[in-house]
């Protein structure tokens, strides 16, 4: 698994890069510090000049924290000169003026410059001196040019990791066009208006239930104000999706309206198909007003209705599309429907009657004349099979 920003998964970049030498150093935990930073930058070539504690070293791999690649291949010399005996050109990293008549350059300039000389097949070395007192004059007096950092001169001196960091960000921002390894992702595309339009009037209409656009001569001032709101911050279609699933949360309950009921799951369907057989799936409005009918239908749902309601609610691809169960549309009672999306799913029973049946059919005819999307999903699918009948679901959405 990747850690805070390591992930052995991606392909370890090993392209030609300049070999980092460092000269004498004392502890093995700098030169593991030091092997991290070279693999953080894809600098993979060390060279050791005669490292005061034996090699290898077991404080420097603890200290690589996972760069065990660049400490595997580090080689030891007995001195400066045949480190860099196979070198075309050399840069000396310090901080002191050593009064040498070399070109001075910093780390994008040592980059830069190097670049060329490396994609030539050419040697590049890149030379650091001890922890305590850097590069000694005869040393610096091997290289090309000076490599020096913009520091307080009066604390100039970094540790040894921390220059060779500085140097190789300079090298790998050079290599890859300074192009960051990641940006925000789009995962959504803007909302259309129509989108916005659907979710402005849900909100408004629940605002309307709770008095809140009050005193009334003030609403339309504040109803233009919130449409603003959601204007400036220019929402995606996944952002508006949200927004409806949090009114749908705070206006109907944490668990939405199938929260439980009175009648058990067998007494639910029995309910049902009375209802489709007296009135064509219709309100019987002789005996009931359309509303209270849902409101029974809520309070009492259905097995296979329950589990595909918390399906529904708890999968990321529907929770926030604005789903409500029974609801009437017209003179029909709708098992699930998004009025955003203006698609409606319609749960088929284990047994349905020849008269159920033709009232199903008239009903959906009824909703597809109104532009709605009808899905049928069977009672026993809902159950049994619910995995397949979410895929099947979310690419009917599409």
């Amino acid at each position: 698994m990747p850690g805070a920003g390591t992930d052995k998964t991606k392909r370890w970049i090993e392209e030609p890069g300049p070999i980092v030498v460092l000269v004498e150093p004392q502890m093995g935990e700098n030169i593991g510090a030091a092997a991290r930073a070279m693999a953080n930058f894809g600098l993979g070539r060390l060279r050791l000049v005669k490292p005061v504690q034996s090699w290898p070293n077991e404080k420097a791999r603890v200290m690589a924290a996972g760069a065990d690649r660049v400490i595997e291949g580090a080689v030891v010399f007995a001195t400066l000169q045949e480190a860099i005996g196979d070198c075309t050109f050399v840069l000396a990293a310090t901080a002191r003026n050593h009064d040498q008549a070399k070109p001075v350059i910093g780390a994008e300039t040592a980059a830069a410059q190097a670049a060329p000389r490396v994609a030539a097949d050419e040697n590049v070395a890149i030379v650091f001196g001890r922890e305590r007192n850097g590069l000694e004059n005869h040393e610096v007096a091997l290289a090309d040019a000076i490599l020096t950092l913009p520091v307080n001169p009066a604390f100039a001196s970094l540790n040894l990791a921390q220059a060779v960091v500085i140097v190789g960000y300079e090298w790998f921002k050079q290599r890859t066009g300074a192009k960051l390894p990641f940006e925000m992702p789009q995962r959504s595309p803007p909302a259309a208006k129509q989108q916005i339009n659907a979710f402005f009037s849900d909100l408004e209409r629940e605002l309307d239930k709770v008095e809140f656009f009050r005193p009334a001569e003030k609403r339309g001032t504040m109803s233009v104000n919130l449409r603003n709101i959601f204007q400036r911050i220019a929402p995606t279609r996944q952002d508006v999706r949200t927004l409806h699933g949090v009114v749908t949360a705070l206006t109907q309950g944490r668990k939405g309206p199938a929260r439980g009921g009175v009648l058990d799951g067998a007494g639910a369907e029995k309910l049902r198909e009375l209802i489709a057989e007296h009135g064509a799936a219709r309100a019987p409005s002789e005996r009931m007003p359309l509303r209270g009918l849902s409101r029974l239908l809520r309070r009492n749902p259905t097995d296979a209705e329950r589990t595909l309601w918390q399906a529904l609610v708890n999968d990321r691809r529907f929770a926030g599309l604005g789903f409500k169960r029974q609801v009437p549309i017209g003179a029909y009672m709708a098992d699930f429907v998004s009025f955003p999306l203006k698609f409606v799913i319609d749960l088929l029973p284990a047994k349905d009657s020849a008269d159920a049946a033709a009232n199903r059919a008239e009903k959906r005819a009824y909703l597809e004349q109104r532009g709605y999307r009808v899905e049928e999903v069977r009672a026993e699918d809902a159950e049994g099979n619910l995995a397949t009948t979410l895929n099947r679901l979310a690419a009917a959405i599409g």
